[in-house]
Order: C-alpha cells, then sequence, then structure tokens
C-alpha cells in the first residue's frame, strides 16, 4: 500500500504527483507533525489515503519551512537522531518460529557460517529471522532520508494544494 499524493492545480511536472509507500510515508509525515505541528494539524487524515490534504497557501507555507529544514540541516540531524533511536530498539522474539530459530520443514536446512557461529549450530533455519530466534524492531521497516523531505518540499512548492489518495 502507498499514499498516492495528487497536486490540486500544480504548476509543475514536480507539483503534479507524489509517492511513497507506507513505509516511507509515516514517517515523512511523522517528520512534519513533529516539527511543524502548526501545519500538520490541518490534515486531520495524514497517514490514511482519504483524500486528505492542504490548500495551495497552506502547501506552500509548508514547502518553505520544510526547505529551510533542509538547508539549515535540521533535517539531517533529525534524520540522524532517528535512525540513531531506530539502531537502539531492542530485538523481538521471532514469531514464526517461537524464538527457536528453526521453522518447520527446514529443520535440516543449513545456516549461513557466521550465523551457525552465533547461535551454535549448524543446522536449523527460520526464513523470518535467518535462525536467530529474533527479528528487528518492526520500526526498523519504516524509512526516512534527508532527501525524502526535500523531494516532498518541492512537490509542496508547485502543487496548488494537494489529496493524499
Amino acid at each position: 500500500m502507498g499514499m498516492d499524493v495528487y497536486g490540486k492545480k500544480p504548476t509543475s511536472t514536480t507539483g503534479k504527483y507524489f509517492r511513497r509507500n507506507v513505509w516511507g510515508w509515516h514517517p515523512l509525515w511523522t517528520y512534519v507533525e513533529n516539527l511543524h505541528p502548526e501545519i500538520a494539524e490541518l490534515v486531520t487524515h495524514a497517514h490514511t489515503n482519504d483524500g486528505d490534504g492542504l490548500n495551495a497557501e497552506k502547501s506552500k507555507e509548508l514547502a518553505k519551512l520544510l526547505m529551510d529544514d533542509y538547508n539549515r540541516g535540521v533535517t539531517k540531524e533529525y534524520v540522524r537522531q532517528r535512525n540513531e533511536w531506530l539502531a537502539s530498539l531492542p530485538f523481538e522474539p521471532c514469531k514464526y518460529c517461537n524464538e527457536t530459530g528453526i521453522r518447520e520443514g527446514m529443520e535440516d536446512r543449513e545456516l549461513e557460517p557466521d550465523i551457525a557461529i552465533i547461535v551454535g549450530r549448524t543446522k536449523g533455519y527460520c526464513n523470518a529471522c535467518q535462525g536467530v530466534g529474533k527479528e528487528e524492531n518492526w520500526n526498523t521497516n519504516y524509512f526516512l532520508e534527508e532527501d525524502d523531505i526535500k523531494e516532498f518540499a518541492e512537490f509542496l512548492a508547485d502543487c496548488g494544494g494537494f489529496e493524499i489518495c
């Protein structure tokens, strides 16, 4: 699933369309919520694709704020701190192998040598956790890069208002 963001009255090709899958959209809009809540609160359903959005004036205002963040290094620091937080999250028990590292039907499959050293066995695999019995925290699936903010700001500057569909 993704969020297709359409410009209402685009003034350029850049302002016609912006898209992110859910793994990229949610952190992007969360950035807006955290740094620019006065505008984010105008979009009640930003984390759904129900057609909510901003008018042309507020889109341009948000574009300027986001570009200012980007140019001043605010975005870079936010992404750095977010990545640091994600890296600090504890691993979760693998629900596919019940934290054993061995999924039913994969008991005889050879492990990669580096995994075998970690778990102390050479056989028994789980394709969800690679045989370790733990998975990265679910939040690590959501990504955000500095250029995501810049690209969204460029879209906003020329979109003439937008709808999230």
